[in-house]
């Protein structure tokens, strides 16, 4: 699977090149922060302190996606945003703002905002709502692998965080998702508790290693039942799956 630095699948234009997205705040060290987030997601990514540069960048940029700060020293997100729309009708736009009163959220939805984030915010909040917008628009694809494991009949759609066996959906909280993912990602291999807790909790469990034989129990009763069993127990050594013998 292709992935940026971040670790993540990489999320592309249509036809393969970079995701253009502008990032508007008079906030210089915000807007570098959070271009850097942003690029490290693989993405052609500019800056402007004010809405007049917003404008003039966006008409040469022409951007798949606008994070766009509400107070700006010129005017208005909302202004701003008529007008990129004038420029790109279908570009995507997550307003960021210091205020969070409902009217504001209001305005900016009203005005043809796509989402809106209220700061302080993660960075990591930012990019995740900015990847569902471009997916949900049909403007970004992922890198040709896709983030897509199949052992077997069992499909695990990584982005959409869709698990399926023989075609029917499967249910799973985030943890068994991720126990679940471990194993697609290494089929056939048996992995040890250790492995697992290291791989899934990424810290010490102090010897815990139950949760994992706990969280097992749980996929296997949304996995297994009433089927051929895929996950095995492999005595002193950890645990494996397997596609079903045809």
């Amino acid at each position: 699977m292709n992935t940026s630095p971040s670790g993540r699948p990489v999320l592309t234009r249509p036809d393969g090149t970079p995701l253009r997205v502008l990032v508007v705040d008079d906030d210089p060290d915000l807007a570098e922060v959070l271009s850097g987030a942003l690029r490290y997601q693989g993405w052609d990514v500019r800056a402007a302190g004010d809405g007049a540069t917003a404008l003039t960048t966006a008409r040469d940029l022409m951007p798949d996606a606008v994070v766009l700060d509400v107070m700006l020293p010129d005017t208005d997100g909302f202004a701003v945003l008529r007008r990129l729309h004038e420029v790109k009708p279908d570009v995507c736009v997550l307003f960021l703002t210091a205020r969070d009163a409902v009217e504001d959220r209001i305005a900016g939805i009203t005005a043809g905002g796509d989402d809106y984030v209220t700061k302080p915010f993660s960075l990591e909040e930012v990019v995740a709502r900015l990847r569902g917008l471009l997916r949900r628009a049909g403007m970004a694809r992922m890198l040709e692998e896709g983030p897509r494991l199949v052992v077997g009949d069992l499909t695990m759609d990584v982005e959409a965080r869709e698990v399926t066996r023989a075609g029917e959906l499967v249910e799973l909280s985030p943890t068994e998702f991720e126990v679940l993912r471990l194993l697609m990602d290494n089929p056939r291999r048996v992995l040890s508790k250790t492995q697992i807790l290291d791989r899934v909790w990424s810290y010490d469990f102090g010897g815990q290693a139950h949760v994992v034989e706990l969280y097992i129990s749980y996929l296997r009763k949304k996995i297994d039942v009433g089927r051929e069993p895929m996950i095995h127990t492999v005595r002193g050594a950890g645990y494996v799956l397997k596609p079903v013998a045809r």
